[in-house]
């Protein structure tokens, strides 16, 4: 619920780059391509331009992909070689016990594959569902209906999650949130420019055309969806209020939701998902009492509509090609700019890796990751760690009884590395050839079933959050701890052949910024143990909001299309990793080289400047107007181009690096820079 995640992208895969199999070492990757420098444009002014114009024309965005990146090429090399191999070898054989890995990824890609199954069986495997829809006489009904479909991922207005209790980390507890938005954020509900208004009117539209393809006959289904969840909408918090906490956590006693919502019937709405709790942790009290006036003022038929409507979005990819292709369209093309759908082989592997994704990271693993990277890594973060701590004593800003609780923090962190050392039994997940929307549900129903048990028991620090292959890492502010999946520790975030420059802009830098993601403005209100419980001395928080506020504002100043500009309160977490990640891989590079020779000069350039480009290759990137504008509505982080630039200019050691002048773009005057650790 509150881990940090470093991309912005969707889930994405890849395998370390040192080996292609155990016995088989990879190619080369260069450590920066310096074709992808343009010499025309000035470091000073858009480095960001300048590390990588050149790289940017010669890498257009494919049609199949709304952004091109460092993430995408990962992800593509990873699922088209390494994930697709082990698919194929797999699919290849047979006699395989039910249960097994093997079965399960074998017979799930299979059904994926065939489409003259799904063609023929058309809508059918969703008619246990529509019929109790359409068999709902009351509010009360409609709870146990929702209640039912939320357990294998169908979206209502409110819903249940697990996770650890924020004031007693050791402990999970059962939270419930606001839900039910198709797209995505209340902004795309209220903004009023043409471009959100091009996409509601496309929603309508596309509503109205799942529903005939489908076969339903509902009247006018798109202005219903659209007009319902307009209402809805109006009673959420924005995704910046969403950050907050402590404003979000509301502990009580189960009994009060029926309390604040006493025309919905929770108690059903839980059972029939197998939850049992005395508490619950509310996430905003005022929207369930505006929600319970709203669903006693809306219509039966609208809400049995609406819940078909959430039911054929959650399974339309899964469906017969008309339903796959308009969804496609509208979510895709229309929400992001995506040209085209990708091969169906393709997304094979990407659904098989979705669905089935730690059964497939198992295998993935054992054979792409070696047990002795981890020691490498483990070596990175010791390091990181110990300039952290450097950092901390240096802060001005800072009391000495704060810098205790941080140095107490900061000791605390634990970290996870390429995969689990144990790995659950996933045998009782049921897939069979030729049933793809049973295979899903039977995989969400695992999931599911699993975050049931969890309610008041002991949170399992070994659990991961991702799957082996993930090109991505995270930090978790209720277990303190930082994971890194095999996925990412490759080029252009870590490359065995390159100089130590650009990998600490690379590797170190995003160890580093999961690291400050403990002191951000979220983790910074959690202790050593993960609890949400404040260590800052009343000044010193002062003192540290005062600064967020005015990181905030610089980004908020920051237009990326006409009309559309960062969102420094949504962002300000990542927007603070980053810099907090750039400043530790500087300091922990310049410490690496204290009583050795200076680094000769690669490619024209000295090891400081490699450090920058190394930063800069890790985020270039290409993307699509409506995925930019998507992005600035919906993703805690900056778009990449911010990402590379925006740090810059508060970083004395940037300027220093690249000879830059006062008043040059990529400056500002000392009393403008903003240094938080």
């Amino acid at each position: 619920m509150y881990k940090k995640i470093l991309t912005v992208t969707t889930v994405l895969a890849a395998g370390l780059s040192p080996i292609a199999s155990h016995a088989q070492k990879a190619a080369k990757v260069p450590a920066f391509d310096m074709s992808s420098i343009d010499k025309t444009a000035s470091p000073c002014s858009d480095f960001d331009a300048f590390a990588n114009n050149n790289w940017k024309k010669n890498n257009p965005i494919p049609g199949t992909d709304s952004r091109w990146g460092a993430f995408n090429i990962l992800d593509k090399e990873n699922k088209e070689v390494r994930l697709k191999g082990i698919i194929l070898g797999i699919v290849g054989k047979s006699g395989f016990k039910k249960g097994s890995e093997e079965q399960q990824i074998a017979d799930f890609y299979k059904s994926f594959l065939d489409t003259v199954t799904i063609a023929k069986r058309g809508i059918t495997p969703l008619e246990r569902q529509l019929r109790m829809i359409d068999g709902v006489q009351s509010l009360s009904e409609w709870a146990i209906v929702t209640g039912e479909m939320q357990k294998y991922g169908v979206s209502t207005v409110a819903g249940f999650g697990v996770e650890a209790d924020l004031k007693n980390s050791k402990i999970n507890a059962l939270y419930e949130g606001q839900d039910g938005l198709s797209l995505g954020e209340r902004s795309y509900y209220d903004r009023t420019d043409e471009s959100t208004e091009k996409v509601r009117a496309e929603f309508v539209l596309h509503v109205d055309k799942m529903f005939a393809l489908a076969g339903f006959k509902d009247a006018n289904p798109g202005k219903t969806i659209l007009d319902f969840e307009n209402k809805v909408a109006k009673l959420q918090l924005t995704n910046v209020e969403l950050r907050d906490p402590v404003k979000t956590y509301n502990k009580a006693a189960f009994g009060e939701l029926k309390q604040l919502m006493p025309d919905f019937d929770w108690s059903t709405f839980a059972t029939v998902q197998g939850i049992k709790s005395d508490s619950v942790i509310i996430q905003n009290r005022e929207y369930l009492q505006g929600l319970n006036k709203l669903l006693k003022e809306t219509s039966l038929e609208t809400l049995k509509t609406y819940s078909r409507w959430q039911l054929l979005t959650r399974f339309a990819g899964f469906l017969s090609k008309p339903l796959d292709d308009e969804n496609f369209r509208f979510f895709a093309t229309v929400m992001r700019g995506t040209k085209a759908q990708r091969s169906r082989i393709d997304r094979a592997i990407r659904s098989t890796d979705g669905t089935m994704g730690m059964p497939l990271g198992k295998l993935f693993a054992k054979q792409y990751f070696p047990e002795s990277s981890k020691q490498k890594v483990s070596e990175m973060i010791e390091n990181v760690r110990t300039v952290y701590g450097e950092r901390v004593d240096q802060l001005t800003w800072m009391s000495p009884e704060t810098k205790k609780m941080a140095h107490k923090k900061l000791a605390a962190f634990t970290y996870k590395i390429g995969y689990p050392d144990q790995w659950k039994d996933y045998s009782s997940i049921n897939i069979e050839p030729g049933k793809l929307v049973e295979n899903v549900i039977a995989a969400a129903l695992y999931k599911h079933e699993e975050n049931v048990a969890k309610i008041g028991k002991a949170v399992d620090k070994k659990e991961w959050m991702m799957t082996p292959q993930t090109v991505n890492a995270y930090y978790n502010p209720l277990n303190n701890e930082i994971v890194f999946p095999a996925g990412i520790l490759q080029p252009p975030f870590f490359n065995p052949d390159a100089d130590d420059a650009i990998n600490y802009g690379g590797i170190i830098a995003v160890i580093g910024h999961e690291f400050s993601h403990g002191f951000d403005d979220q983790g910074s209100q959690f202790d050593a143990e993960g609890n949400l419980q404040n260590w800052w001395t009343e000044e010193d928080r002062k003192n540290f909001d005062a600064l967020s506020g005015k990181y905030i504002n610089y980004f908020n100043d920051i237009e990326v299309l006409p009309g559309f500009k960062v969102n420094g309160a949504l962002t300000i977490g990542e927007n603070i990793a980053d810099l907090g990640g750039l400043t530790l891989a500087y300091y922990a590079l310049k410490k690496s080289l204290e009583g050795k020779p200076e680094p000769k000069l690669i490619d024209g350039y000295n090891w400081k400047q490699r450090f920058f480009l190394g930063w800069a290759q890790v985020w270039h990137a290409n993307i699509t107007e409506a995925a930019l504008r998507n992005q600035i509505q919906t993703d805690p982080h900056s778009p990449a181009r911010e990402r590379i630039n925006g740090p810059m200019p508060h970083l004395k050691e940037f300027s220093d690096a690249w000879g830059c002048k006062p008043g040059d773009k990529m400056v500002l005057p000392e009393g403008q820079r903003i240094v938080i650790w």
